[in-house]
């Protein structure tokens, strides 16, 4: 039901997006409840929310909601009066709310734009490109970054001067999948720097951006990553393979020992081949002939994958289908060889429209997100004055030591730390602040200089704590923030006030419900109904003597005895009491007492006796109990209410609702 409310709450926040430009702002008072005024403004706006016909305002439909207008504010009056905005657990529930409305606000939104339109321009294709990789850092010290930076550039220079880049890579990449492997006896041999296939959002976004912008058999400049520089070569560009469902016949390599094992292999997996050209089935003879147990079982079935899911000889094959029930030639990897089929139809990958959501959560989690962070950053300090003092930062390295780097750090210094480091709007933070900062988040790390470590932890702290007073602004800022919020307050302890006093109530109060049902039992009335016992004779030749039982009004258990045995079962009877249209045998019955016609089925005879007609009779409680308890539910919120507006006094301006209505 929680859920329901949230969902509820973010489709008022979108609406409102748009509802809030078309309000004059108008913070006249409309309505004062016990002191508290509530403008114009906010009454039109959530009347509009709710308006969802667009109907014309008027008179009539501007009286009826300001009614319900008046007791929703009455009831959020009460919670807040029996405290229930200081429960721990509503708090949190709305800390929770707000952390996801405020989402939107703490990234640049144009920066996002730019990286959605560049994601999935970049999805239109995917990348085959090898690297190099020297490692390096990020906190490593400048002078290990700049050795990092001048080896990959001579790598580079070795690569323009003629250089196999696949011999480079094997000597000099810090990469270990570039050199070949040795596992339990068995060489596996190295990708010579080869990372096959991928597309957006399959690499880290520096490593992607210098992909897709290097032209293919050329080599890019340096590029920085996480993991250190890279040089990137591109070998290939396709237009995307999307995600396809493919199956695939395996014959491994490693069962061939000889050139003549070799031979028979491929002979075998042409023959195979063949049989496919002859029209017998892919799944058959992948259940018969495929050593890829997983999948041999399911027809050599591989399920949905995308251009980074198997080596690249894989994936060539992949782009040569392009219609359900395709298949490739037989080709040959390091695992030996291949058919490839393919399952389902290949779809492109839609319009940007189509795919505009998923971006955007992509981008959410993976490190194009910083870009959209720091340009936010960027945008807090030049709004709000930031100013930084380095020499109270540069006085933090000399308190720290190398078990910072172990992620144990205590401060033990006794020395003043009320220096401020950086001011932002109105806020001052001091040493003492960055440096709980630090023992609070240190982690782990490749020791360095502490002056280098220092200050990396300090533009963190810095970033951190620009958010927090950015989020910490947006009600003021964001007049529709600030009303949603308000509504997502109300609304919970709306909820959760009304789930004690009315909805649990009527379900756990028995005595109240029992009450309200006896005074009101007249409202939950039975129709018509008939008392009635249905005969279903499944022998023939015992249909008149079982119609002549029925009309004498013999008993279940006499007809039983008579008719039926341990084995055999002739005539049954079902007693049971049904309103007219309840069922269709019933139905098709004369609703008077008495013996009916026979129904005749597939050799099996029904017919109906109805007993008496029972004229109608109020329902009993357990009867109808679902409705006597939401109409119990509906009475105790009326008294409720009656309640409320004695205890709370309450005004309209009548002259500001003859303007609204104008």
């Amino acid at each position: 039901m929680r859920n329901k409310l949230f969902n509820f709450l973010v489709l008022t926040f979108i609406i409102s997006l748009s509802v809030t430009t078309s309000i004059a702002q108008n913070n006249t008072t409309l309505i004062t409840i016990d002191g508290e005024d509530i403008s114009t403004e906010e009454f039109l706006r959530i009347y509009q929310k709710n308006n969802i016909n667009d109907k014309t305002i008027d008179q009539q439909s501007i009286n009826e909601y300001l009614d319900l207008f008046i007791n929703f504010k009455l009831k959020v009056k009460e919670a807040e009066a029996l405290g229930y905005d200081t429960i721990p657990k509503l708090n949190k529930e709305l800390a929770g709310y707000r952390e996801q409305l405020a989402k939107p606000y703490l990234i640049d939104e144009e920066v996002n734009k730019k990286l959605m339109q560049e994601a999935y321009k970049r999805m239109q294709y995917d990348i085959r490109a090898s690297h190099i990789l020297i490692k390096v850092g990020e906190s490593d010290s400048p002078e290990d970054t700049l050795r990092a930076y001048q080896k990959i550039q001579n790598i580079r220079k070795k690569f323009l001067q003629g250089a196999s880049f696949a011999e480079l890579a094997v000597k000099y990449s810090e990469d270990p999948s570039a050199k070949d492997q040795s596992y339990k006896g068995q060489t596996r041999p190295g990708n010579k720097g080869d990372l096959g296939y991928f597309s957006a959002f399959d690499m880290v976004y520096p490593f992607e951006t210098a992909a897709y912008n290097t032209e293919i058999n050329h080599i890019s400049q340096p590029v920085r990553t996480r993991y250190g520089y890279h040089l990137v070569y591109v070998t290939d560009k396709k237009p995307t393979l999307g995600k396809i469902k493919g199956a695939h016949i395996l014959l491994l390599a490693n069962k061939a020992k000889t050139a003549k094992d070799s031979a028979e292999l491929k002979t075998k997996i042409f023959d195979i081949y063949k049989k496919l050209q002859n029209g017998e089935s892919f799944a058959t003879l992948a259940k018969e002939y495929s050593d890829d147990l997983a999948t041999a079982r399911k027809g050599g079935d591989l399920g949905w994958f995308g251009c980074n899911k198997y080596i690249p000889e894989f994936t060539e094959a992949a782009y040569t289908l392009n219609k359900k029930g395709d298949y490739s030639k037989p080709f040959l990897t390091i695992y030996g060889w291949h058919i490839l089929s393919l399952l389902e139809d290949k779809t492109d990958i839609g319009s940007f429209a189509d795919n505009k959501d998923k971006i955007k959560q992509r981008i959410a989690k993976n490190d194009r997100a910083d870009l959209s962070k720091e340009s936010l950053i960027e945008d807090i300090k030049a709004e709000y004055g930031y100013k930084i003092y380095d020499d109270a930062v540069a006085d933090v390295a000399p308190i720290l030591n190398s078990t910072v780097f172990n992620g144990t750090w205590k401060n033990v210094s006794d020395k003043d730390l009320s220096a401020v480091v950086f001011i932002i709007a109105d806020k001052q933070y001091t040493q003492k602040d960055l440096i709980s900062y630090i023992e609070k988040n240190q982690k782990r790390a490749k020791p360095t200089k502490l002056e280098l470590y220092t200050n990396t932890m300090f533009k963190k702290f810095v970033e951190d704590k620009c958010i927090f007073y950015e989020n910490s602004q947006l009600e003021k800022k964001y007049p529709a923030f600030k009303s949603l919020m308000q509504e997502y307050h109300d609304g919970i302890l709306l909820f959760e006030l009304t789930n004690d006093l009315i909805w649990e109530k009527a379900i756990k109060d028995t005595v109240g419900l029992k009450n309200f049902y006896e005074k009101n039992k007249l409202n939950y009335l039975w129709g018509e109904r008939a008392n009635t016992s249905i005969y279903t004779v499944n022998n023939p030749d015992m249909v008149k003597k079982a119609r002549r039982y029925a009309r004498k009004g013999k008993s279940i258990k006499e007809i039983n005895s008579y008719f039926n045995n341990d084995s055999t079962i002739n005539v049954s009877v079902v007693e049971k009491i049904y309103s007219k249209d309840e069922d269709d045998i019933i139905k098709g019955c004369k609703w008077e007492k008495g013996l009916n016609d026979n129904i005749i089925k597939d050799g099996v005879t029904t017919f109906v006796m109805i007993n008496n007609i029972i004229p109608p009779e109020p329902k009993s409680l357990n009867e109808a109990k679902g409705l006597i308890t939401a109409d119990y539910q509906n009475y105790l919120e009326k008294e409720w209410i009656k309640q409320l507006r004695k205890k709370y006094s309450y005004t309209v301006n009548k002259d500001v609702l003859k303007s609204i209505i104008k």
